[in-house]
């Protein structure tokens, strides 16, 4: 996480100052998540004798936010992307070739299955968080575990949806 947080940096690459933003604060809200997750398990462990629930608390709220930017970013993605499609300049689709019109109708589905897969976690953490939170510790174990495998499916159908197009895209 940190390699690719130092590599994306402040997204000077990033078109969009709104996915740019959000990007941003989601690798600052991940950075902070694993040294609380780590600190919340030394805890447990008698490594270091400190309040483990404080920082478990911490780490699922890092992980929250974490999830709420990216649900936002790929909300916002796909509200781009459709404009884009819509566009009277996409209808006369000079500009437009049909592989590019693929290339974004591609995108906006691997937004949605994102999207998809970061509500699944985020109903999880907040499932997770301290009683009297929203929702928090009121999932049935089974819940807990279908929404997990639900994200990790997605996760996974994604990675191999991306392999195959890479592998179709260099052939």
């Amino acid at each position: 996480m940190f390699m690719y947080t130092k590599q994306y940096g402040l997204g000077t690459e990033e078109e969009d100052i709104v996915v740019r933003c959000v990007s941003v604060l989601g690798n600052l809200a991940d950075q902070l998540y694993y040294p609380c997750e780590h600190i919340a398990w030394a805890a447990d462990t008698k490594i270091l004798h400190v309040d483990s629930a404080r920082w478990w608390t911490l780490s699922t709220a890092f992980w929250g936010l974490s999830l709420l930017l990216g649900i936002a970013k790929s909300l916002w993605m796909v509200l781009k992307l459709r404009q884009r499609l819509r566009s009277p300049a996409a209808a006369f689709t000079s500009q437009l070739s049909r592989s590019k019109w693929r290339a974004m109708e591609t995108q906006i589905q691997s937004e949605l299955l994102t999207l998809l897969s970061n509500l699944a976690d985020l109903a999880n953490a907040v499932h997770w968080l301290p009683p009297g939170f929203l929702w928090a510790g009121r999932f049935p174990p089974w819940l807990v575990g279908l929404l997990g495998t639900i994200s990790s499916l997605l996760s996974v159908y994604q990675a191999a949806r991306a392999s195959s197009w890479a592998d179709t895209a260099t052939s």
